[in-house]
């Protein structure tokens, strides 16, 4: 995902600096060319030979170091960099980033780097919150940096705040988002469905599908990293939601055609991945007071029907696609549900294909238009997301 890209990390004095041996080793995974920087303070929470170990190249903490494969220069490196993160980031460093004071290796490096930097602050709580500190991030964001919101809990002396760095699998989103890909949806406005609806029979029971939401998040989150705002209206799911997103979390087909319809006139993009219950209860009050199984006879009746209503609604350039399940004749199915719903395109897989489907990390999608159909083939859920994506933005 991120091979040919290069991120600088910046570690500074923090009990935090552990974390990002594990950051470096994630992005490594990735194929991404990793240089680390460190201040004095930084190594003595954390040995520089880790870093080596795991990005291959010598951690850098002398302004004046001559004994690395790099021109002397102090901007060598920033000159190769796609992004730059300090995490954990010292009141100390912060303050002298946001005030123009380059006096080791990391600040002057950071001072010389004109791509996109992020900033992690870790400290304790009392000193995140003192004004100067505050005003110190403030400037830092005038001047484009963007800041990481520290994380609540337990900090290294016992006290309970906001002061934690977060963990690295956030920060990992915050590289993904800026350098994974090209930001070709920046400035467009999408809104996703996922997951499975649930419609209640009574307390205790409901109707519902096996829908994971997997496939809606996917493409939720390929839509973020593309830089797309992205609204992401979501029933029952099992896997964790993508960050950036604005998440409306439902639970019945109401409530999410309510969800639905409340934002979709804004939107240029419209995806419904979600799988709908398409009936639910029509409970009367006689078998409201019913009290055994054998004496329940539930009547059901049609939930709203979300992509009908949207093509009906659709506004001058607002593409909507649909997705479509089927267990025989897919593409005749979907190629009628295109034109009943008023559609512009059906992303259509066929329930019964190994690898396709329900819970599944994997997909085979056909995409149906009026005039076209092109099979993607097997591949992971993220895959299909970027092409369908792909696919969409060629139209």
């Amino acid at each position: 995902m991120l091979k040919g890209k290069t991120v600088l990390l910046g570690v500074t004095g923090s009990i935090a600096a552990y974390k990002i041996a594990n950051l470096a080793r994630m992005l490594v995974k990735q194929n991404c060319d990793v240089h680390v920087l460190m201040t004095r303070n930084a190594a003595n929470f954390i040995n520089p030979i880790t870093f080596e170990t795991l990005t291959k190249h010598k951690c850098l903490i002398d302004t004046f170091d001559r004994n690395f494969e790099y021109s002397v220069e102090h901007v060598a490196l920033s000159k190769t960099a796609d992004v730059v993160m300090i995490a954990p980031a010292s009141a100390n460093v912060i303050g002298k980033i946001a005030n123009g004071i380059a006096d080791d290796m990391l600040t002057t490096t950071i001072m010389a780097c004109t791509c996109k930097k992020i900033i992690s602050p870790a400290m304790n709580h009392n000193m995140f919150h003192n004004p100067i500190v505050q005003d110190n991030i403030k400037k830092l964001r005038g001047y484009g940096y963007e800041i990481v919101s520290p994380a609540y809990g337990m900090l290294a002396n016992g006290d309970t705040g906001d002061g934690r760095m977060p963990d690295e699998e956030l920060l990992m989103e915050y590289i993904i988002r800026e350098i994974a890909f090209e930001k070709d949806m920046s400035g467009k406005k999408v809104l996703i469905t996922a997951g499975a609806t649930m419609e209640a029979i009574d307390p205790v029971r409901y109707i519902t599908n096996y829908s994971s939401g997997k496939m809606g998040f996917a493409l939720a989150e390929n839509a973020m990293r593309r830089g797309a705002e992205v609204t992401l209206v979501t029933g029952k799911y099992e896997v964790k939601p993508p960050e950036f997103v604005k998440i409306i979390n439902v639970k019945s087909a109401k409530e999410m055609y309510d969800a639905v319809m409340g934002v979709a006139a804004d939107m240029d993009i419209i995806v419904k991945a979600a799988a709908v219950a398409d009936y639910r209860p029509k409970i009367t009050a006689k078998e409201k007071i019913k009290k055994t199984d054998a004496d329940m006879s539930i009547e059901l009746e049609r939930t709203d029907d979300i992509l009908k209503t949207l093509g009906e609604r659709k506004k001058a350039g607002q593409f909507i696609c649909g997705f479509s399940m089927e267990t025989e004749n897919m593409l005749e199915n979907s190629r009628e549900k295109l034109k009943k719903k008023n559609a512009d395109m059906i992303a259509a897989n066929h329930l019964r294909q190994e690898g396709a489907g329900f819970g599944t990390d994997t997909n085979i999608i056909t995409l149906i238009t009026e005039n076209d159909e092109v099979q993607l083939g097997k591949m992971t859920k993220s895959q299909a997301a970027e092409k369908i994506f792909d696919y969409i933005l060629k139209k």
